[in-house]
């Protein structure tokens, strides 16, 4: 774990600027600068960056952050990948908490196979750019394939000599560690000597999330060779091959921008798209879809499309994995290239334009394509369709995020109608294997959890109340007073008491509701409480990333103090001019009434439906709350509208 000192020197010498312009084209205007936002395609820019707040806001897509949420978004590092990022980049020294010998020695391996990784790299790229066969063999290769040297040297591809031992005897004369050798799958011991393992064959680097080389594929050039056509690195502590997508570090900006995955099989196929300008691609490596790589799929996009061969066996390949797609919340289509091709001599066929056009018309969705080449297979076999009606109620099971209840009833509606079956009977069906994954998992969680899992099918009569504008006020003065607090907490009254300890005092019978707040609210106690003196900028580097996020957001201009909250709670007086006291006194006011109303409301509700002996208290109630509401609005010198 990287030390908090290390993390504060870290977050003093960052500059928002610095950091963001690494990447955008920025403009200073006032006091802020604007650009084109990275994270979604516009004209016009809309994306301004803060250096007095240290945070940047999209007003086109919505992105907020500061510089490690800009990192972690837009290079899709982790939270201390950013920090290391940083680290490096302001020449900080970074201490690390005291860590078990095991842990040092992992990481120690884990440097040392980075380092024979890159030696390999660089060493790849000068047999192919350098030496006499790789112009005459594996250059004359990639040229008839179509691939240009930009797009070479952009994925960093090389070529392994035919010679036993050439990489082999270049590592040793450069005092690598010969027992690692073995983990990296670059070299292996035969007869007593070191002897290349990829000789005369194109070698593939695989660049990691940081861009660090963490394996490679090497495919074979000679056509006479009965050795299989791809060699890939053997898995070792830095290279687990079902967490890995060829094509990711190059893709995920594209894919950010595009809101849109493509999923080759093939490296070749990733290489020849990109070069063709289509970027938000990577490949699979040919194996099925693992849970890890739909994960890091959607850690960029909710969309996924599939482009496989149009045979037998690309179908067969597209369709695995369909069940953990869907359980992932990802919504998948399939794109199958006809003419026995494969993406990568596709494009070339029919051009880039050509290409992006039969993708886009061409796709189908995932679940009824499966569907329709399975009822081909079924025919009028009756016990056959009971399995596939099974099957596809326990496939359409695994959608049970209540944010896709609608996808589910749709498929639901679209899956019954292709299997000429009673919606509702699938629907019982779909439920029934819900409830039966429940059974299961039940000992493993409470009931709650349970019932989160399973959005049941509401009968057609059924209505939700809609109270979205209620919690909506409620969460804009909550998170109004949370900025107050945030921003001025520090501050000192005449009493010597700080602004964050009366203002908590104050709302003691007036609890938050918004889970987000509550957190955010416990956090900034616990660091008052340890002596931080937490404020807007320091608890944008909050070791939890949602604290960092929800402090950006609240200092995003739509929860400052507005002017026209006087209208939305019917307020006829304007605030006059401010002092911070001022903001915070009238922010806690705002915060009160609205907290009051909402009583009121429900003390009317109930009033209405409460028996005779309870009714006069209500009343009571009531009064005591007018009479509070009173208070408060003459406390800020203002009238109610009737």
């Amino acid at each position: 774990m990287i030390t908090p000192q290390t993390i504060q020197q870290i977050t003093q010498r960052i500059d928002i600027i610095d950091i963001v312009g690494e990447f955008v084209k920025l403009k200073k205007r006032g006091t802020n600068y604007i650009g084109n936002c990275p994270f979604h395609n516009e004209k016009s820019p809309s994306f301004t960056v803060s250096p007095a707040k240290e945070i940047y806001k999209c007003f086109g897509c919505g992105k907020s952050g500061n510089s490690i949420t800009f990192l972690m978004e837009h290079e899709k590092f982790s939270y201390v990948e950013s920090l290391r990022w940083l680290a490096a980049r302001y020449n900080i020294e970074i201490e690390e908490t005291e860590t078990s010998p095991a842990q040092k020695m992992a990481q120690q391996v884990a440097d040392s196979l980075y380092a024979i990784n890159h030696f390999a790299m660089d060493f790849f790229a000068q047999q192919y750019w350098e030496t006499e066969a790789g112009e005459t063999i594996a250059q004359s290769y990639l040229q008839h394939r179509g691939f240009l040297k930009p797009i070479v040297e952009k994925f960093k591809i090389g070529y392994n000599p035919s010679d036993k031992d050439s990489l082999a005897k270049a590592l040793l004369q450069n005092q690598f560690n010969p027992e690692l050798f073995a983990r990296t799958g670059l070299v292996v011991e035969r007869n007593g000597e070191w002897q290349d393992n990829y000789r005369d064959r194109i070698i593939f680097p695989i660049h990691g999330n940081t861009g660090k080389i963490i394996g490679f594929g090497a495919r074979q050039i000679a056509k006479n060779d009965k050795s299989p056509k791809y060699i890939n690195t053997p898995e070792n502590e830095i290279y687990v091959k079902s967490r890995i997508l060829y094509g990711s570090y190059f893709a995920r900006t594209a894919i950010d921008k595009q809101n849109e995955c493509l999923l080759v099989e093939g490296y070749t196929d990733v290489v020849s798209l990109h070069q063709a300008g289509i970027e938000n691609v990577v490949a699979s490596g040919g194996t099925s879809l693992t849970i890890d790589q739909l994960r890091l799929i959607k850690k960029y996009t909710p969309n996924l499309t599939i482009i496989y061969d149009g045979d037998a066996a690309g179908v067969k390949a597209a369709l695995r994995g369909l069940d953990m797609a869907l359980e992932e919340g990802l919504n998948v289509q399939l794109v199958l290239i006809p003419d026995k091709e494969d993406p990568d001599s596709y494009v070339n066929k029919v051009g880039p334009d050509a290409f992006r056009s039969f993708v886009q018309s061409d796709k189908k969705d995932f679940v009824l394509f499966q569907l329709e080449v399975q009822l081909k297979e079924v025919g009028n076999d009756l016990n056959k369709k009971n399995s596939l009606v099974n099957q596809i109620a326990e496939t359409l099971s695994k959608i049970n995020k209540p944010e896709d209840f609608t996808k589910l009833q749709e498929y639901v509606k679209k899956c019954s109608s292709l299997l000429r079956i009673d919606e509702t009977g699938l629907t019982q069906l779909v439920n029934k294997f819900k409830r039966d994954k429940i059974v299961k998992e039940e000992k493993k969680m409470s009931f709650d959890e349970a019932a989160i899992l399973m959005p049941s099918f509401p009968n057609a009569e059924n209505e939700i109340e809609n109270n979205d504008l209620l919690v909506d006020r409620d969460l804009v003065h909550e998170k109004n007073l949370m900025r107050v607090v945030i921003e001025h907490g520090n501050e000192l009254l005449e009493n010597g008491k700080k602004v964050y300890a009366w203002v908590f005092e104050e709302i003691d019978s007036f609890p938050f509701e918004n889970v987000e707040m509550i957190h955010l609210l416990e956090a900034y106690k616990k660091w008052q409480e340890e002596g931080k003196n937490p404020n807007g900028k320091t608890l944008q580097y909050h070791e939890d990333p949602r604290i960092q996020q929800w402090v950006v957001e609240l200092f995003a201009p739509e929860h400052e103090l507005s002017q026209r909250w006087n209208e939305k709670l019917g307020i006829t007086k304007k605030v006059e001019e401010k002092n911070f006291l001022t903001e915070v006194e009238i922010s806690l006011m705002y915060f009160k009434l609205r907290k009051v109303k909402k009583m009121m409301e429900q003390n009317q509700r109930d009033l209405e439906t409460a028996p005779e002996s309870e009714q006069l208290h209500l009343l009571h109630i009531h009064k005591h709350l007018k009479q509070v509401e009173r208070e408060l609005t003459q406390s800020i010198g203002t009238v109610i509208l009737k």
